[in-house]
């Protein structure tokens, strides 16, 4: 990137990670023993600083898809720089960076999904309503598919489908044979007003921003965030270590059901036994739920951190395999 790049700017030191229900991640990781710490979306390193420091056993591998992510967490970072080992790449590669690093399997696990604000803060990424971008919104812009293939290229039915799947919007229909017909839409002030004016005007007062859903949803299509999660959780599950625990932070309902529909069926081994009733199927859990449910952000920190106002975060530990527990 050249040094003249605008985002470069918001790089140094503005790319501040304020982490959401910081004190909460670093109880659920604080009595581990040591071994491998994988921070599997990094962003700029504010969880695995407060980790690191309550945990001094832990190593850290940071991974994340974002070059400006990675040069602020090394920054932020660098005091454990004998402790810790940051990648570029998406964290459905987790299974085979853990690998590659040891076979124990990693003792912890933290995914916090979703978009950071110093990335929306950057109007050149694309990713914000609020001002004028180009329609990018590429988490890694090594990638060549934009927010522009989903809003200028994609049909009719496509783009519904994205905009309800994704962005849980209810008036996906009117949204996007109002991008259709609007095409070629030039930036993302232009689709933010596209989207407003396809809105009915009593929806429009409450609920926040009416791009909020639009442009959350494009952003998943565009860096495949749901398929790389169900992937990344799968291996994360796999790849700890007995004891070791796994912490998901989410900020959208589809993330945090696929979250919970997953530590579900991993409690209970995918047992199909009647409720109630003994399981005969001979399933075998693999974790336990730290929490029945999700915790959430309470008031003080929602008043500070905006952000933390929609978080759910699940965690579990992992039980003894099956030859421990024979023994």
């Amino acid at each position: 990137m050249p040094d003249g790049d605008p985002a470069r700017a918001h790089a140094d030191p503005r790319f501040v990670h304020v982490p959401v229900l910081v004190e909460r991640v670093v109880s659920v990781f604080a009595e581990l023993p040591e071994g491998l710490f994988v921070d599997a979306t990094v962003g700029g390193g504010g969880h695995a600083e407060a980790v690191l420091e309550a945990n001094p056993g832990l190593r850290l591998l940071g991974i994340d898809r974002d070059e400006l992510a990675i040069e602020a967490a090394g920054r932020r970072l660098a005091r454990f720089s004998d402790r810790i080992e940051i990648v570029r790449g998406g964290f459905d590669r987790l299974a085979e960076l853990v690998d590659e690093r040891t076979e124990q399997g990693a003792i912890a696990v933290l995914m916090d999904l979703g978009v950071s604000s110093p990335q929306i803060d950057v109007e050149e990424r694309g990713f914000s309503y609020r001002g004028s971008g180009p329609l990018d919104m590429r988490m890694d812009r090594r990638q060549d598919s934009t927010a522009n293939d989903v809003i200028n290229e994609y049909s009719f039915p496509a783009l519904r489908r994205v905009l309800g799947e994704y962005g849980d919007e209810r008036f996906a229909d009117r949204i996007a044979r109002a991008i259709v017909d609007s095409r070629p839409v030039a930036d993302t002030a232009e689709l933010a007003e596209i989207v407003r004016d396809a809105i009915p005007a009593p929806a429009r007062r409450t609920g926040g921003h009416p791009a909020k859903r639009t442009f959350q949803a494009v952003r998943i299509e565009v860096n495949r965030e749901l398929d790389q999660l169900a992937d990344a959780l799968d291996a994360a599950l796999t790849r700890l270590a007995p004891g070791g625990r796994l912490a998901v932070l989410s900020y959208h309902s589809g993330e945090d059901r696929m979250v919970k529909a997953t530590l579900r069926e991993a409690e209970t081994g995918g047992c199909v036994c009647p409720p109630g009733l003994d399981c005969v199927c001979g399933a075998e859990p693999t974790v336990k739920l730290l929490k029945r449910g999700a915790w959430k952000a309470d008031a003080d920190e929602v008043a500070v951190n905006r952000r933390a106002q929609s978080v759910r975060m699940r965690a579990a530990e992992a039980l003894p395999r099956d030859t421990e527990r024979a023994s």
